[in-house]
């Protein structure tokens, strides 16, 4: 099974990437995650994407296209993938064509998820994350059992750059101009189906396999 999941910043790509790789036994590829390591590392890659990232403006392709790329070569992508956060652009949707032909793999369905606006506003500003292990918690879905505190570590918990309010409307806003136009891209593709994200998780999950088991 080799899929893409879309949709904005807080539309719980991530969530359901994870209970389909627990489902089908195939890795979830989040960039998100891998440029934020490189940034907390301090790598040459990373300090020059976080200076995007903190901006809530997108990553050049060359890097992330780069990344993906050594990533789909390893032996546990043979059976598929998710990749969650990526393409984010035409071009970058160019650049994985290409790279699935060379290594002759195709993709199986292109999953959007829906989600209003504001509601995406109030998941991001609400997320913190440890400083020490790096947990995430919500201070209304996944609140601490100590304000500030890990419930896992006791490390003190932070909102992230990137979960402020002005830098979210402004990823949101990208996101909509650059990265929506991937629907049509994909719909002329006949691979784009669309979940509303806003239903409970267990729900969205449900509809996402039913349009996999369908194909």
């Amino acid at each position: 099974m080799k899929l893409i999941l879309l949709g904005p910043p807080g539309a719980g790509k991530g969530t359901q990437a994870k209970m389909l790789t627990d489902h089908f036994g195939i890795p979830q590829i989040s960039t998100g995650d891998i440029l934020r390591a490189a940034v907390k590392d301090g790598t040459p890659m990373g300090l020059r994407a976080k200076g995007y990232m903190d901006s809530g403006l997108l990553v050049p392709d060359e890097v992330v296209v780069g990344i993906v790329r050594e990533r789909l070569q390893q032996s546990d992508c043979k059976s598929g993938f998710i990749l969650d956060g990526f393409p984010r652009t035409v071009p970058q949707a160019d650049a994985l064509r290409e790279t699935l032909e060379s290594l002759a793999k195709d993709l199986d369905a292109v999953i959007s998820l829906k989600v209003d606006t504001e509601a995406l506003v109030g998941r991001l500003t609400g997320r913190r994350t440890c400083r020490q292990c790096g947990r995430g918690f919500h201070v209304v879905f996944d609140p601490p059992r100590q304000t500030g505190s890990c419930d896992a570590c006791g490390g003190e918990l932070y909102q992230r750059d990137d979960d402020r309010e002005e830098t979210i409307r402004k990823r949101l806003s990208v996101y909509s101009e650059q990265t929506a136009p991937l629907e049509a891209y994909y719909t002329g593709a006949g691979l784009l189906a669309s979940v509303d994200g806003m239903l409970e998780i267990n729900v969205v999950q449900q509809r996402i396999r039913g349009i996999l088991q369908a194909r």
